[in-house]
């Protein structure tokens, strides 16, 4: 029987015991492939395993352990990214058939980042196809399948990542999150999803869907891991045009555990009545328990966030058609026929819509800065509902339900992550969405960490 004490190290404790020598990068690379290989046909979280490369930058890890030189505490760790980030030498799909045979020659600048951090890149995760899609429900390589109930949708678009990180397949995954791929797959699979804020990690290298609304970042088991994970990609990278010239502090430095006094908003728009009951009580409960904490708790209301899906929609589609104008041209058979219906329709969204959902996003920009002036932090539900059957999420309706909490935080460019916050009577996760200041990913980690330590729920795992 594998040991599954090992899939479940938290980063920070699988690298002590790597520096330690108890156990060596080769081991626990060895293991998580053979975990890999064991889980992924129920689960389909890979589109490519790297199983051979993978042994070759595990023995390299374990050569320079052995000589005392460390790198980090990523140093030895397997990870996997999903198959939007350039990979050289390594099929980059983006989970489409047009790029079914894609190799890229150079890496993604936040894979460099990674591997020169230590990191051991396992495989690159399943998505929805070209990351247009909340479902991951991929029409061409399948849908992945929840760890906590394999008949349910892990959410996308990074729902690969997330559910081989719920899954033990690995101890972090790099994401993508344009409208809430990567915090909406983080709580319907019971894990952490940090969407960093615009323009702070490199996109460089990363397929792209929307030039503005686009965010890279990590999925983990633990907060502590995003910190360690975001430590190694933070940073101003030339090659992409948005990147910040922002100096980031040493996050994990925030992890104390001290929330006393600070201003927490409880979004009322965001809990209403299309919020599935169960979601509702479990975001109210996790705000009561930074109250006893010692945090400042207060319900606050942001009518203008009626708008925010109608400025995404404004801007987001037709920024992707256009990335995707001459393949649509070329390749317009080769789409999975969910994914060719949003392209076609941002063919439809006119000049003046567009500028419109522009003048939209710098109202919400200026009411944001303004709400964050009496508060340090913002709670919603991540997702309004619980995971849906992969038959029941193919509705017309699905999306804009998965969605409603998470689009907002992509046209104002805010760091936003999920937390896991309980589950329902049925056994499926609930997340709690945390949002910041510009820049201010310290205190979401700090305020998502002190709950994570009080509430537990990190802890528990689906029975894969």
């Amino acid at each position: 029987m594998p040991d599954e004490s090992l899939h479940y190290l938290t980063i920070r404790e699988a690298g002590e015991r790597l520096r330690r020598r108890e156990l060596s990068p080769v081991e626990l690379t060895s293991a998580i492939l053979e975990r890999a290989e064991r889980l992924d046909g129920p689960l389909n979280a890979f589109i490519t395993i790297t199983r051979e490369q993978a042994l070759k930058q595990a023995e390299r890890a374990e050569r320079a352990l052995r000589a005392g030189h460390s790198l980090g505490p990523l140093h030895g760790i397997p990870i996997s990214l999903k198959d939007l980030y350039q990979t050289a030498g390594v099929t980059t799909t983006g989970g489409s058939k047009i790029l079914a045979d894609w190799v890229p020659t150079v890496d993604a600048t936040v894979t460099r980042c990674l591997t020169l951090a230590g990191a051991i890149v396992v495989g690159k995760n399943n998505l929805h196809e070209f990351a247009y899609g909340a479902t991951n429900d991929n029409l061409h390589y399948g849908p992945v399948r929840n760890p906590w109930s394999r008949e349910r949708i892990t959410g996308g678009s990074s729902g690969g990542s997330a559910g081989a990180v719920a899954a033990g397949i690995g101890y972090a995954s790099m994401g993508t999150d344009t409208g809430g791929s990567i915090r909406l797959p983080a709580a319907l699979c019971g894990v952490v999803g940090v969407k960093p804020t615009y323009g702070l990690v490199s996109r460089a290298g990363v397929l792209p869907l929307s030039w503005s609304l686009d965010h890279c970042g990590p999925l983990t088991r633990t907060v502590e891991d995003a910190a360690i994970v975001l430590n190694a990609i933070v940073g101003h990278d030339a090659d992409d045009p948005a990147s910040a010239e922002w100096v980031t502090p040493d996050l994990t430095t925030a992890l104390d555990g001290r929330v006393q006094g600070l201003k927490v908003g409880l979004l009322r728009e965001y809990l209403g009545e299309s919020i599935d009951p169960e979601v509702a009580e479990a975001v109210r409960a996790a705000a009561r328990d930074l109250g006893r904490l010692g945090a400042r708790v207060e319900e606050v209301s942001v009518p203008e966030v009626e708008h925010g899906d109608s400025a995404w929609s404004a801007i987001g589609m037709p920024e992707a058609t256009s990335i995707h104008e001459r393949w649509l041209r070329t390749h317009r058979d080769a789409y999975g026929a969910d994914v060719l219906a949003r392209l076609d329709q941002g063919v439809h969204i006119t000049a003046t819509q567009y500028v419109k959902g522009q003048q939209a996003r710098r109202v919400l920009v200026d009411r944001f800065r303004m709400l964050f002036e009496h508060i340090d932090v913002l709670l919603t539900p991540t997702t309004g509902i619980l995971a849906p059957t992969i038959s029941d999420a193919r509705g017309p309706q699905a999306r804009q339900k998965l969605l409603g909490c998470t689009r907002l935080f992509n046209v104002l460019g805010l760091p936003a992550l999920s937390v896991p916050c309980g589950f329902s009577m049925t056994g499926l996760p609930i997340g709690l969405q945390v949002v910041g200041r510009a820049f201010e990913e310290s205190t979401i980690l700090r305020v998502a960490h002190a709950y994570e330590r009080q509430a537990g729920w990190t802890s528990h795992r689906p029975a894969v």
